[in-house]
């Protein structure tokens, strides 16, 4: 049988119909995920959250939070040029929010992006996995120093959201993560609820007892201060709050 060379509009047509169905599967076919397991510390694909120590002692909206692999490993920032792995800093998960994988962006080649902002996210650093993504701010954030006010835990999740342009944005900071797991997230028991506020209640009882209407001014403006700061450094001087 002869060979009949095919046209290069056939070549081409047959090219981008190939393309066209080969790249939505690579997008978006996953893994499936295991099931959400608390008492294995078994996260997947979740934003977690844990009272802090003292802080959340007086502010209880303010705590520590961490994003998990596919596997469900918990992963956080925990300190200057380090980032924990499978061991959640401050203790167990209090609240979780289970992220959805196909609201994220995952080019395969530079043109293929799912995202509105093509070549600023090729810029920032793209993933082709979810894991993918957060190994590479883990990289990151081993050569960072920590910093409450500057450059913590919230701040490795925002670089692994904006890494991924999760929800189609790349502007993902402390205000809005901590906003997310804040307003969205559920509670793993009632326990982690009690966990969470009863030492603010008990510092509170006795602020008042103590030292009276006074103490519940100090620590209104205490909070007020330290939410300030954070919609400050974020939104005004940018410099400031790194992510």
């Amino acid at each position: 049988m002869p060979f009949r060379r095919l046209p290069k509009m056939e070549l081409t047509v047959a090219y981008d119909a190939e393309h066209a169905s080969s790249t939505p599967r690579i997008q978006h076919e996953f893994w499936p995920l295991d099931e959400i397991d608390p008492k294995n510390a078994r996260f997947p694909c979740c934003l977690v959250w844990t009272p802090l120590p003292v802080v959340s002692w007086l502010a209880p909206f303010i705590g520590h939070v961490g994003i998990c692999r596919e596997d469900g490993a918990i992963l956080d920032f925990a300190g200057s040029n380090f980032v924990n792995v499978d061991d959640f800093s401050f203790g167990a998960v209090a609240r979780y929010l289970q992220l959805d994988r196909e609201q994220c962006c995952f080019p395969p080649t530079v043109a293929g992006h799912t995202c509105k902002f093509g070549y600023r996210h090729t810029e920032y650093g793209t993933s082709l996995t979810w894991d993918d993504a957060i190994r590479t701010s883990m990289r990151y954030f081993e050569n960072k120093s920590y910093n409450l006010f500057t450059c913590n835990c919230h701040s490795f999740v925002a670089n692994c959201f904006n890494r991924l342009c999760y929800g189609g944005s790349m502007s993902w900071n402390m205000v809005n993560v901590a906003a997310l797991i804040l307003f969205k997230g559920h509670w793993v028991d009632s326990m982690s609820i009690l966990r969470s506020f009863l030492p603010f209640v008990v510092v509170l009882c006795l602020g008042i007892v103590m030292v009276g209407w006074p103490f519940l001014i100090g620590l209104f403006s205490f909070s007020l201060l330290l939410l300030g700061w954070f919609l400050i450094g974020t939104y005004c001087a940018k410099n400031l709050i790194e992510c």
